[in-house]
């Protein structure tokens, strides 16, 4: 830092601030305690590649970034710069990258760290040989009882975090046995709802296949009736129209038997003077009207069988449009009765399935087995 950053390395002197005051958690951490891991990863990946002197780059590019910034710190203010705001500006991934393009540009020589180490080595034996031997041994079982005592302490905290875990275990030991209850017990009646359903369902089909062959025979039945009427009406029509001939061919016979007897009538002399034409023609008349009013009844008589015969045709296609209607809806309720079955099957299912998930995620179980639902029949 004297030989690279001798401005900034002259003001941490002025201020009494030493590297391991905020260097040495980069060191022993490899920057991970403090520096967002985007940056953390691409440190490691150097490290990694280039070996550790890649950490000293590292230190040495964050102190160039930071450098006006901390120039103008006073003490307190750049120790709250390397806690606080360093870590912060490199929580974005394109001001990690441009850091570690500038760490990687920074030159070390491996010679001048070595030559610095032995410097360093070379030192501490000089102050070792100066110390006084009492109190070196001094110092040395001094930091030996304050280890000693960390070891204690960490290994009575152990014991009561190992105390602790076996207490709480026991408990969601305990827990989960009595989920496992509660869960075993709501399978039976989940499987008991599954055969009370199956068994609706079967008694629903059974009605369902009742009802059908129920309406099948109605059906069949008012298919037959208006066969059967649509025959009496084609009977009756036929006879209404050999009737109308037969009027008809009786009707000109008749006429033709009335123009003979006219004719035979006006040969005679005698007969035309006994028979006038006017008294000739009367009792002609009279008898066409008696044979005119008859046949009008046996036709009134024909339209009246037909009209109701029409009226009993409409009635039967009004019952088989409200069979038909009645087929429809049964037909419907049987669909909506399916669904909300297969529904509850469903729902029963992944409840279990859940349930069993619950279970496995705080103790292992056996998992039920799963029964295939019976097929549908269409």
């Amino acid at each position: 830092m004297k030989e690279q950053l001798p401005d900034l390395h002259s003001h941490f002197c002025d201020l009494n601030l030493e590297a391991h005051m905020y260097a040495s958690q980069w060191f022993l951490t490899l920057f991970t305690a403090k520096f967002p891991l985007c940056m953390v990863f691409h440190i490691i990946d150097l490290l990694l590649c280039e070996g550790l002197n890649i950490i000293f780059h590292v230190a040495l590019a964050l102190l160039k970034t930071s450098k006006e910034d901390l120039l103008q710190a006073d003490f307190e203010g750049a120790l709250k710069f390397f806690r606080v705001q360093l870590p912060k500006r490199y929580r974005a991934e394109e001001n990690a990258r441009r850091l570690m393009e500038q760490a990687c540009n920074i030159k070390v020589p491996t010679k001048k760290l070595k030559k610095y180490e032995k410097e360093y080595q070379t030192m501490r034996e000089s102050q070792l040989q100066q110390e006084d031997p009492m109190d070196r041994y001094k110092r040395e079982n001094r930091r030996l009882q304050e280890a000693s005592m960390r070891l204690e302490q960490e290994n009575d905290d152990l014991a009561h975090e190992l105390v602790t875990s076996k207490i709480a275990l026991r408990n969601d030991l305990d827990q989960a046995e009595d989920k496992a209850d509660v869960l075993n017990k709501e399978l039976l009646l989940t499987k008991q709802r599954l055969v009370e359903t199956e068994e609706e369902k079967r008694k629903q089909e059974e009605e369902t296949a009742q009802l059908k062959e129920v309406f099948r025979k109605q059906l069949e039945k008012a298919e037959y009736e208006i066969k059967k009427t649509t025959a009496i009406i084609a009977e009756y029509k036929q006879i209404c129209s050999q009737l109308s001939t037969r009027l008809e061919k009786q009707q000109a016979a008749s006429k033709e038997e009335l123009e003979v007897v006219k004719g035979k009538m006006m040969a005679c002399k005698h007969c035309s003077d006994i028979f006038s034409k006017e008294g000739a023609l009367k009792p002609a008349a009279a008898s066409r009207e008696d044979q005119g009013i008859e046949t009008d009844d046996e036709k009134d008589a024909l339209k009246k069988q037909l009209r109701e015969m029409e009226l009993e045709l409409a009635q039967t296609k009004l019952q088989l449009v409200e069979a038909k209607c009645k087929i429809q809806e049964l037909e419907h309720q049987r669909g909506a009765l399916m669904n909300e079955i297969q529904a509850a099957k469903n729902s029963w299912f992944s409840k279990t399935l859940n349930s069993i998930k619950t279970a496995t995620g705080t103790q292992p179980l056996q998992p039920p087995p799963v029964t295939q639902p019976p097929r549908e029949s269409t």
